[in-house]
């Protein structure tokens, strides 16, 4: 018997099986506008999946994601959450978000190890604000989606006008491959477009009971044959195969059809559009049905890069390959300290040692956990494409890569965002201040978008983060946690650039204090890189003849960009374009230190010639406001320096926007509730910075 024929088959086989489990996994996001209804739509695919026997509701604070006191108290999704559910022979990972713009970096990190994600918008409101910011994160991270219009059973629902949202604001393609089966509060069902069937649940029926299916209800026929070929023109214009086919024959079969659309999904050409009502259990089939058909495997995602000494490595979902996963979130639980990460390539075991790419030391992996928001299952086995917990990693934090030690790898980490509102923090008792300072540590760590600092004129110790709310519930876990805290005022993070160009500043660094000296000549121009309030640093050499040597060159910018972190008004610099001109070198002095020395220097005077201008931190503000209380609330903005760009009907209501600098909007929840009668609502989003008023220079 030939032996190593078994052998080979048999291993061959392994790994057909273990690249097909690959295939059926699916890593994705739930993402949308705080109150759209993200949780609950999680909820009823946790319920539907088998994943748990009984719903919870947000309102209840029974829900399996929104799992942290704060969150059941607030009614709002603060931390991003992991559960895995079983759908059709697919494996879902799925990541419920935060919605409110405060807690855009639990998003920005979860969208960092996600291979597709769900869109979630209110079938009355469209794409809202922060709609808008978590699409453009997963923009940026090329992440595909696909879109649910939840909500189709309130007053004004309207799945076109979502759609032309969609197509106006966020995709020049979305698809919508459904058809509202009733209107409003008569919402029953769907038209699946690429089947041609109905899809409805009937009043009465018990929650969870499986969706009945038939043909298209007559009246509907026309309408559903007309928007059928509307697709199938839409996908062929977009998809070469699906032209070729839609020319041949005047059509496209579903299956071509279904192909098409999970390709240009996976390119990001197209959204494919769905509908339902989350909360009435509608529409929620069809949607996992959707998630399996058209979002990615991990087999499908190109490689992920990475880089060691220099030298860029990439891995590709494969489990034989060395082992390598990114760290994207980390919490202190009851049973111990959990490491959330995503497997990019190999398998991990219970027990294996992995090199923690960071600090550069190893790890013995004691546990290995599925994961179900606060709930774990042990496993004794991860492979590429999971997306697990681990104990032991003692000393990996959020951004840390974890690797074979054979085969080292170093992935990018999800960058975090700068913070904008500060505040003053103190225990009340002497005894507590050591554990306030250790708390504020694991909180930091925890969430890495939370600085710990200190005044350094007070010496007071300070928490930054991104926005109020943010602030509120970080110190309010430290009171959960048993410390009795004082809270300063918060104060907003200013920024600050030059208001006028400066050419020609010549620096001239000498130095001479026995043994070798040091010398540096530097020529530069600087000048905003655009209207003030625009972000980033710039710089470029246009030097000539060799007269300032490459290497020298790097040490000017890196000089340049020291002096960033401080500039006159005694606050760190953006918006600068920096052009090393001219220059000059020392035979024996100049040195990389010098001219580094002399950039910093250079940019610093630069500087305060230029005239420093002071840039305040500012909001994109969208209220939602009775009729009769829009004069009201406009004024008040108006007095909080708010400029305000529109004011359009929605729904019986009146939704304004407006630009107002973050420092005029503490506590104004209050103060909106209380000009129009507790029915107001608002929401913001960064917009950047803009110069403040020359009393507050």
């Amino acid at each position: 018997m030939r032996t190593d024929l078994v052998t080979t088959t048999a291993v061959a086989a392994v790994s057909a099986s273990t690249s097909a489990a690959v295939a059926a996994v699916r890593n994705l996001g739930i993402l949308a506008h705080v109150d759209a209804g993200k949780t609950t739509v999680t909820e009823r695919i946790l319920f539907l999946t088998g994943a748990v026997h009984k719903r919870g509701e947000v309102h209840d604070g029974t829900t399996v994601t929104d799992f942290d006191p704060q969150e059941r108290d607030r009614g709002i999704t603060i931390f991003a959450a992991a559960v895995s559910c079983e759908w059709g022979g697919h494996r879902l990972n799925l990541i419920d978000t935060p919605g409110h713009v405060d807690f855009a970096d639990e998003v920005e990190r979860s969208l960092r190890v996600l291979d597709g994600a769900v869109a979630v918008f209110d079938a009355v409101s469209g794409v809202e604000p922060q709609s808008e910011s978590v699409w453009r994160q997963a923009d940026r991270h090329g992440v595909p989606r696909i879109a649910f219009v939840n909500k189709m059973d309130r007053p004004g629902a309207d799945l076109d006008a979502a759609v032309a949202s969609i197509r106006e604001k966020l995709h020049p393609a979305p698809l919508a491959v459904q058809l509202p089966i009733g209107r409003e509060g008569g919402f029953t069902g769907v038209v699946d477009l690429v089947g041609m069937r109905a899809l409805t649940w009937p009043d009465g029926a018990e929650p969870g009971a499986d969706c009945q299916v038939g043909d298209v209800p007559e009246e509907l026929a026309a309408e559903a044959a007309r928007r059928r070929q509307a697709l199938a023109e839409a996908v062929a214009e977009l998809h070469p195969a699906a032209l070729e086919e839609y020319c041949a024959t005047g059509s496209l079969t579903a299956a071509a059809l279904t192909g098409a659309l999970r390709q240009l999904t996976g390119s990001g050409q197209a959204v494919v559009v769905l509908c339902g009502s989350a909360y009435r259990n509608r529409g929620v089939e069809p949607l996992l049905d959707a998630v399996a058909a058209y979002l990615p495997s991990p087999l499908d995602v190109p490689p992920v890069r990475g880089e060691f000494d220099g030298a860029p490595q990439e891995r590709t979902a494969d489990p034989e390959q060395p082992f390598s996963a990114l760290v994207f979130k980390v919490a202190a639980t009851a049973t111990g300290r959990l490491g959330s990460l995503r497997i990019y390539s190999g398998t991990l075991r219970k027990g294996d040692t992995v090199l923690d790419a960071r600090t550069g030391r190893t790890e013995r992996i004691g546990r290995i956990l599925r994961v179900q928001a606060d709930r774990h299952t042990e496993t004794g086995t991860a492979v590429a494409g999971d997306i697990v917990a681990v104990v032991g990693a003692k000393g990996a934090k959020v951004g840390t890569t974890l690797c074979d030690p054979r085969a080292p790898l170093v992935l990018e980490p999800a960058v975090a965002a700068d913070p904008v509102v500060t505040v003053a923090v103190e225990a009340r008792r002497s005894v507590d201040t050591d554990r306030l300072a250790a708390a504020l540590a694991r909180i930091n760590e925890e969430d890495p978008s939370l600085v710990v600092g200190s005044d350094p004129e007070s010496g007071q110790r300070t928490l930054s983060g991104m926005g109020e709310l943010h602030l509120e519930v970080a110190v309010e876990k430290l009171r959960r946690a048993g410390l009795e805290v004082t809270v300063g005022r918060p104060e907003v993070a200013y920024r600050e650039t030059v208001s006028a160009a400066v050419t020609g500043l010549v620096l001239r660094h000498v130095k001479q204090d026995g043994g070798s000296g040091q010398f540096a000549h530097v020529v530069v121009d600087v000048a905003p890189l655009g209207e003030p309030g625009t972000d980033g640093f710039e710089f470029r050499s246009t030097v000539t003849g060799g007269r300032v040597p490459q290497e020298f060159v790097q040490a000017v910018e890196a000089g340049c960009r020291d002096a960033l972190a401080d500039g006159p008004l005694g606050h760190p610099v953006t918006g600068v374009r920096v052009t090393l001109t001219d220059g000059a070198t020392h035979v024996k002095d100049s040195s990389d230190l010098a001219f580094r020395t002399a950039g910093r220097l250079a940019l610093r005077e630069a500087l305060r010639r230029g005239g420093p201008l002071l840039l305040e931190p500012v909001v994109e503000l969208t209220a939602t406001v009775p009729p009769d209380g829009v004069g009201g609330v406009l004024g008040d903005l108006s007095a909080r320096r708010g400029r305000v760009h529109g004011s359009e009907p929605r729904g019986g209501s009146a939704v304004l926007t407006a630009t107002v600098p973050l420092a005029e909007l503490f506590g104004y929840a209050g103060t909106l509730r209380g000009r129009t009668q507790g029915r107001g609502t608002f929401t913001t989003r960064p917009a950047g910075y803009a110069p403040a008023p020359r009393m507050q220079q």
